[in-house]
């Protein structure tokens, strides 16, 4: 079976009417004789599952990446079938016996076959969606899995809801999703400038492109902004650095091309941050990219070069277009002005620069070989999380409420500053984390706060705010704390 991906490109040469309704970059399947159908037969497995692909979009899923993953998944499972004489649409009885060997096959089969949990959970999940369409849709009669009733239960609120019973029980999910401590963190900034523990120079490490990876580590840190959403920035989409620096966070408009789900949204920066990001841009970065000869490769697409930008959009090929307008697969292929990519990350020769995971493991790497064995394994998304924590606690315990105050009393009321401080002294810590986020709702962000070890943040206000009002000393805090242990101590004798 062959996964391809839809073009529309030269479409009219194609003796049809219309231009097809099929969203560019959708996965197709074909099968090995490259037919779609069989006359007037019922429609092919394949066919069908083209079709539900294609209504993906207006589905729920929304971002071509989750196209391409539903596609692999139910490919893999289809040629899993076929090889067992198994159909896509076989009786429940056999469809029942060809996921067990397909858990067995994924859970002890070849080492490469293997699914770790969380992963087989994943291809579970999508499973059992497609099945259901196809029963909704008559084309299929029954289904591989069996699901039992449970009630989940919610911000007070409960609600009945099936669980699959193939989808293996994986740990919770606190346990897996980590963050950075301020400690942690501030090795990882250090790693990424090529500097020791202590703020000296590394010397055994000679690395390259660190204002860049500097730059680009601590944006992500400071806004918590996705891998794909800070990897595919342009500089004019790069907030102004205030004349003076400011305690207040500075707004950064995050636009809808590249954010999850196409929903614009601002989250913010700190000035030391955006600062950062400045000085990459008018130094280093212009030594990389200025009077190159780059242009995106051919499988890319056609080059698209830009002319007369500003901070809302440009001319590409001639053609004004707003950046927010222009998903990543556009981006990459920006040529700026003066030659080069248009990119906020460059490399040597011009080039765009999107390699962020690869730069952030092989830090990780060489803190843990060269300074601290516990330091652990940093991927993009741990930097967003470390950013939700960070802000959280600083909207806890009244640091920016303090910091907004400031500029209530020296801004005159008014400007941008002033609203967003206005803001910060009014809004509940949750409705602001989930606005920085991007979240559609507060429970969405209450959910993943609870996958996070927000209770310290909580335990260490209280303790602060505490002692600051008289309420309890550190010598009354110290004993009762230790009295809630005298029990353990007496059961032990």
């Amino acid at each position: 079976m062959i996964l391809s991906f839809f073009s529309s490109r030269g479409w009219q040469s194609w003796d049809v009417e219309h231009r097809p309704l099929i969203p560019e970059g959708m996965p197709v399947l074909i099968d090995d004789d490259l037919c779609f159908e069989d006359g007037p037969a019922a429609p092919r497995p394949t066919a069908v599952v083209n079709r539900w692909l294609r209504e993906l979009p207006a589905s729920g899923a929304p971002a071509p990446s989750s196209w391409e993953n539903y596609a692999r998944v139910v490919k893999e499972w289809m040629e899993f079938l076929a090889i067992h004489g198994v159909g896509l649409f076989d009786s429940r009885e056999r469809l029942k016996g060809g996921l067990s060997r397909y858990a067995e096959h994924r859970a002890a089969g070849p080492l490469k076959a293997r699914f770790v949990a969380t992963t087989w959970g994943q291809h579970m999940s999508i499973l059992s969606l497609f099945y259901r369409w196809a029963i909704n849709e008559g084309y299929a009669t029954a289904e591989p899995f069996t699901y039992r009733s449970a009630r989940a239960l919610f911000a007070g609120t409960g609600r009945e809801v099936k669980a699959n019973l193939a989808v293996r029980r994986t740990p919770k999910p606190h346990v897996t999703i980590k963050y950075l401590e301020p400690d942690f963190t501030e090795l990882f900034r250090n790693g990424l400038r090529g500097l020791a523990p202590d703020g000296s120079q590394d010397t055994g490490f000679h690395g390259r492109e660190l204002t860049r990876n500097a730059a680009v580590g601590d944006l992500a840190l400071a806004t918590g902004l996705r891998l794909q959403e800070f990897t595919y920035l342009l500089p004019w989409e790069i907030p102004v650095l205030p004349p003076e620096p400011t305690k207040v966070p500075i707004p950064f408009p995050v636009p809808a091309g590249i954010t999850k789900g196409k929903k614009f949204r601002t989250t913010w920066i700190s000035y030391e941050a955006l600062a950062g990001v400045h000085d990459y841009l008018e130094l280093d970065r212009a030594v990389t990219a200025e009077g190159t000869r780059w242009r995106p490769p051919r499988r890319w697409g056609e080059p698209l070069m830009v002319t007369d930008p500003d901070e809302r959009g440009g001319l590409l090929n001639g053609i004004r277009r707003p950046w927010a307008s222009l998903a990543p697969a556009e981006r990459r292929r920006l040529v700026a002005p003066h030659g080069g990519s248009c990119l906020l990350a460059v490399k040597n020769g011009g080039g765009p620069f999107t390699a962020w995971a690869t730069v952030f493991e092989r830090t990780s790497d060489r803190i843990r070989a060269r300074f601290e064995p516990r330091f652990p394994h940093v991927w993009p998304h741990r930097l967003r999380h470390t950013f939700s924590m960070r802000t959280l606690e600083y909207l806890v315990t009244g640091h920016y409420r303090q910091a907004a105050k400031l500029v209530r009393a020296t801004d005159f009321g008014s400007g941008p500053d002033a609203a967003l401080a206005f803001y910060l002294s009014k809004a509940d810590p949750l409705l602001v984390l989930r606005d920085l986020l991007g979240h559609t709702s507060t429970l969405t962000t209450e959910k993943y706060l609870r996958r996070l070890d927000t209770t310290r943040i909580y335990r260490e206000a209280y303790e602060q705010a505490g002692l600051a009002d008289g309420l309890l000393t550190d010598v009354d805090a110290e004993r009762e704390a230790d009295a809630e242990f005298a029990d353990d101590t007496a059961e032990s004798i």
